[in-house]
């Protein structure tokens, strides 16, 4: 369900974030101030870090899943881009994407207009060209014309969970519907030892997209700890090489994996469909504080 708030209605950011905790709509957000870093901020709810905010420096990426995704981005074809968001938090990717691409057009859909409120007016949202609509994201996607993006991410967590419907074909068709003819999509997800729900969601892409890599932390993908994967597909080649190139030699390294190598970890799972949906993996609680 979608629900608008008029600009007049909209909270103005306050001249300094404070710190604390606020109650938002999928739980208790709390607001911290990096230590180590005077104007950078970790946004959490119910303890489970949503966002890192850098406001001197939108390109500083704390989260390495988040690096990953910028690492697909920064080897898309040059120029702005048309992005679409689902699931925004407090906007790290479109502040990226608006430093390091300018005058690119961006749209947000997050279904907590709590959480968008907070954000807005603690860390700002004065981003140029970025339009924040609180918004289920199947719907937001489904708001959207044929083919007017160059970019999907799709990052939406409720209660540490994948929010439900992002990861089945007939969202998956819908984002291809808004995708222009070269575009991309992206999702971070997560999963455990044995990797379940990630072979399904590669299943899951493929019936959509000819063309799938995935980008994971070793230990992550070989199943010895529960993490993020990112993926990124297209109806056009991506750039495999220079992804792969650029994640290996990142502070902490991670496999980017496609063609045949993909295949065979993909292994006889089977796609999730609207009607026999698939519950995505809750993290144990040893680890809810990094995600």
């Amino acid at each position: 369900m979608s629900h608008g708030r008029s600009a007049r209605n909209r909270p103005t950011r306050q001249a300094h974030p404070t710190p604390g905790k606020y109650p938002v709509r999928f739980g208790i957000a709390e607001l911290l101030r990096d230590a180590d870093n005077a104007n950078a901020w970790m946004l959490s709810v119910d303890g489970v870090a949503q966002s890192y905010v850098d406001l001197d420096d939108p390109t500083n990426l704390e989260f390495d899943y988040v690096r990953r995704i910028a690492d697909v981005v920064d080897h898309l074809a040059p120029g702005p881009l048309d992005a679409l968001h689902v699931g925004g938090a407090a906007c790290t990717l479109p502040r990226y994407v608006a430093a390091t691409r300018p005058g690119s057009r961006q749209h947000v859909f997050d279904a907590d207009g709590e959480l968008v409120d907070l954000v807005r007016a603690q860390l700002g949202l004065k981003v140029p060209n970025l339009r924040v609509r609180v918004s289920d994201g199947r719907a937001g996607v489904a708001s959207r014309r044929d083919a007017t993006a160059d970019v999907v991410i799709a990052d939406a967590f409720e209660s540490a969970k994948l929010a439900g419907g992002l990861a089945t074909v007939e969202f998956t068709a819908d984002v291809a519907r808004v995708l222009r003819p070269a575009g991309t999509y992206l999702a971070n997800i997560t999963d455990g030892p044995g990797l379940p729900f990630a072979r399904r969601f590669i299943a899951t892409l493929a019936e959509v997209f000819p063309h799938t890599l995935l980008l994971a932390e070793p230990a992550v993908l070989r199943g010895r700890r529960f993490g993020n994967l990112v993926l990124a597909a297209s109806r056009v080649d991506l750039p495999v090489a220079a992804v792969a190139a650029r994640t290996a030699s990142s502070a902490f390294p991670a496999r980017c994996v496609s063609d045949a190598e993909l295949r065979k970890l993909r292994g006889k799972a089977t796609p999730i469909f609207d009607d026999a949906p698939a519950e995505a993996p809750e993290p144990p609680d040893d680890v809810l504080g990094l995600f």
